[in-house]
């Protein structure tokens, strides 16, 4: 069954992305493994922070950020317990594998002068929690086992979102799936779907191109060659 199988990297808009690079080096550890002109963005940055070999925290910085408010409760949450608006991120949870380590980078991040309030017991997780630089709403969590379905798919929850017997038992079970060796053509364009919020006609010439000539037009290359 082919399905996604972890985050390669989350990307978080800076107005600094020095501010950024700086509080998630020195203060969580990630050494910075990459930093260039975005691809295909004038004007860009982005940089990828190492968690490990498969998963980095990424940063964006494009020119015109800085004059972009931040709004608690619109654009940000502030806390792990606040709203924000559809489609924002209410808080990024790290992992560490043991309650050791989670006292550890506790320690570490109270070390640089961060406060940290936690460990709380979620039953399913320990958890710590923190801010970090443009009012991110930060967590590092670690768990002792897989999360068990039976535990913790609440019933009172699920009646009232009204989901049906038959969608949760398809969510519990997605449809099994191996693929099809990547020949399965462009659906047509539906307004009822998600969509990248490109202009129209840019996005629907995108769209309509073929995915061979999408790939022969954004192939990049390292800046730096290595051994050269």
């Amino acid at each position: 069954m082919i399905k996604v199988n972890g985050i390669h990297h989350i990307a978080i808009m800076a107005a600094d992305i020095r501010e950024h690079i700086a509080f998630f080096s020195d203060v969580l550890g990630c050494k910075l493994s990459a930093i260039f002109d975005m691809h295909g963005v004038p004007g860009g940055v982005h940089a990828f922070l190492h968690m490990d070999d498969h998963s980095y925290f990424s940063v964006v910085e494009l020119p015109q950020v800085k004059d972009i408010p931040i709004q608690l409760g619109i654009t940000h949450a502030g806390t792990g317990a606040a709203p924000s608006a559809p489609g924002t991120m209410q808080h990024l949870a790290f992992r560490v594998d043991t309650t050791d380590e989670l006292l550890a980078i506790r320690d570490r991040i109270r070390k640089k002068g961060v406060n940290v309030i936690g460990p709380l017991d979620h039953a399913m997780c320990q958890s710590i929690y923190f801010a970090g630089p443009d009012q991110l709403t930060l967590e590092v969590a670690c768990s002792d086992e897989a999360i068990n379905p039976e535990a913790w798919i609440d019933p009172a929850v699920i009646a009232r979102l009204g989901i049906s017997d038959a969608d949760l038992a398809r969510y519990k079970s997605p449809d099994p799936y191996a693929g099809e060796g990547g020949k399965v053509a462009q659906p047509p364009f539906d307004p009822a779907k998600p969509h990248q919020a490109y202009p129209e006609p840019m996005y629907k010439a995108m769209l309509a191109a073929p995915d061979e000539m999408i790939t022969k037009s954004a192939k990049f290359e390292p800046p730096v060659k290595v051994g050269a």
